[in-house]
């Protein structure tokens, strides 16, 4: 905990902001992984100050959007930004 609290202060974050981060981050990748359909199991997650970053590679614009409406649902998350690339098929929309 030590090693996390000075993380936090060298970031000008309390310890308690990095808590809400990690918990929205693991709150974030436990409903992307439970959406079966989408299978959005390649697609990272970041949170810092309540904001949700998503990347990775998906294959349709339909998936991108679950996704980030996935994230926009979990408490907590104030804004999520896309960051996601769709490949094959599903690109062109």
């Amino acid at each position: 905990m030590f090693l996390l609290g000075g993380h936090a202060a060298a970031a000008g974050r309390t310890v308690g902001q990095v808590i809400d981060d990690t918990a929205i981050t693991a709150q974030v990748k436990a409903k992307l992984v439970a959406d079966k359909p989408s299978n959005l199991t390649h697609v990272s997650v970041k949170s810092m100050e309540g904001v949700v970053t998503l990347s990775g590679e998906v294959d349709s614009v339909a998936v991108r959007d679950r996704a980030v409406q996935i994230a926009g649902g979990v408490s907590g998350v104030k804004s999520v930004v896309d960051n996601i690339l769709v490949t094959g098929a599903g690109a062109a929309s």
